[in-house]
């Protein structure tokens, strides 16, 4: 229980009154104003029922509906204020005697909510009555960019992507997969021919072949040093890296392929192994993934994807320059000789401000110097890797989930994979 601002100034001016009249007659209206504010504040101690509608599961940086009702009976009225963690923010924050707010993440992982703030004033205006309890805390989990990638599923599905890997074609020449015997045709080819059946049939029989549609997928995300470092003001290396993984998993399931994800460093931290339907499982795997300040192995990584079948494996990492990259090209032909593999990485938007505005200061000239040699640097490195049979892909970071779903359905659609 507490006063308001309007209880203090009768406090107040009871005080300049005091100059004025007299003092037993100040004291006793100062005692009437006090049993005043103290009734008036009891009549709203009553607990009123509260009720808060929040998403368990957000994505991070995209806003979702929150609702804080309360009980509007019952005298007086009243306002709801919602705390928030660091890493959840709500606007607006404050509302009465019903909150319609919205709610984003800034930051992947678990987070506590706590329970709203319920503030009544009597209905004299001179009371009030604090409480924190009204409901529980709850615990928000929040995914990566979960809305970019359905968004790409659904174009997918709804064939609003070129090559979305949804059509039966592959590669001129024999397919993969044994489908039928039927007789032989002119233009058929030699290898086709079934002679086992020709003999059985006395005449020309050849086997049909279709290409294998389901294929695997693999994403394979380092979490180590480098992917800790800031693109904006609002996502690191590894959220963008994450948001295009859980968009390679969603349309993976859309074009019926079997999708897993490896996360490393200097050891392997999440391994799911590809299968169908898999995107729930690779997004609740890696999720809470936090970079941690160590080098990366990529050879430990790539043995341990290195001996499935052929599959596409997407590495997300980031491609510094030539030296800090010698430990990925080096293991590259691990995978490179048995697999399709793209090193996608994020493009720094800070270099390209840098190289894109015009110098103010002398400082700022160096600055763009600067820029130049470290994307020379990574172009070289980038150099490197595709001499190994590597595919590089960087993109800006909001667009990195399109350019790997694009890169995936590309070379599903040429039958690379």
């Amino acid at each position: 229980m507490s006063p308001t601002p309007r209880a203090a100034l009768g406090f107040v001016v009871l005080a300049g009154l005091a100059l004025l009249l007299p003092i037993s007659l100040v004291l006793l209206a100062a005692l009437a104003w006090a049993t005043a504010m103290v009734v008036d504040a009891w009549s709203v101690r009553a607990r009123l029922d509260v009720e808060r509608t929040v998403p368990s599961i957000l994505s991070r940086g995209v806003a979702a509906p929150l609702l804080v009702a309360v009980d509007p009976s019952g005298p007086g009225h009243g306002q709801v204020r919602q705390p928030t963690p660091p890493d959840l923010d709500v606007e607006p924050p404050v509302g009465g005697p019903m909150l319609d707010a919205s709610i984003t993440a800034t930051r992947r992982g678990r987070h506590t909510l706590p329970g709203p703030a319920l503030r009544r004033v009597g209905p004299l205006g001179l009371g009030r009555w604090d409480r924190s309890d009204v409901t529980a805390a709850a615990e928000v989990t929040v995914y990566p960019d979960l809305h970019t990638a359905r968004r790409l599923a659904a174009a997918v599905r709804h064939g609003k992507l070129a090559d979305a890997g949804l059509r039966m074609r592959g590669p001129l020449g024999l397919g993969t997969e044994f489908e039928s015997i039927r007789d032989y045709q002119p233009d058929d080819d030699i290898r086709q021919v079934n002679w086992r059946a020709t003999a059985r049939m006395q005449r020309p029989m050849s086997n049909i072949y279709r290409v294998e549609q389901d294929r695997d997928v693999v994403c394979v995300v380092d979490t180590g040093r480098l992917m800790a470092a800031p693109l904006g003001s609002d996502r690191t290396r590894l959220d963008a890296a994450l948001d295009a993984v859980a968009a390679v998993a969603m349309v993976a399931d859309v074009v019926g392929d079997r999708v897993g994800v490896l996360a490393f460093d200097r050891e392997v931290r999440r391994h799911v192994r590809p299968r169908r339907h898999g995107s729930d499982r690779v997004v609740a795997a890696v999720f809470d993934l936090e970079p941690n300040d160590v080098e990366s192995d990529y050879e430990l990584a790539f043995r341990t994807v290195g001996g499935s079948k052929r599959s596409l494996v997407l590495v997300l990492t980031d491609l510094l320059e030539e030296s800090a990259a010698k430990p990925l090209v080096a293991a590259a032909p691990v995978l490179s000789r048995r697999h399709a593999v793209v090193v996608a990485g994020s493009i720094d938007p800070d270099l390209d401000a840098l190289l894109s505005t015009p110098p103010a200061l002398p400082i700022d000239a160096y600055s763009a110097a600067v820029a130049v040699d470290v994307l020379e640097a990574r172009h070289r490195a980038a150099a490197r890797l595709e001499a190994t049979g590597v595919s590089v892909l960087e993109a800006a970071p909001g667009a990195l989930p399109a350019a790997c779903v694009s890169a995936y359905l590309r070379l599903k659609a040429r039958a690379r994979l």
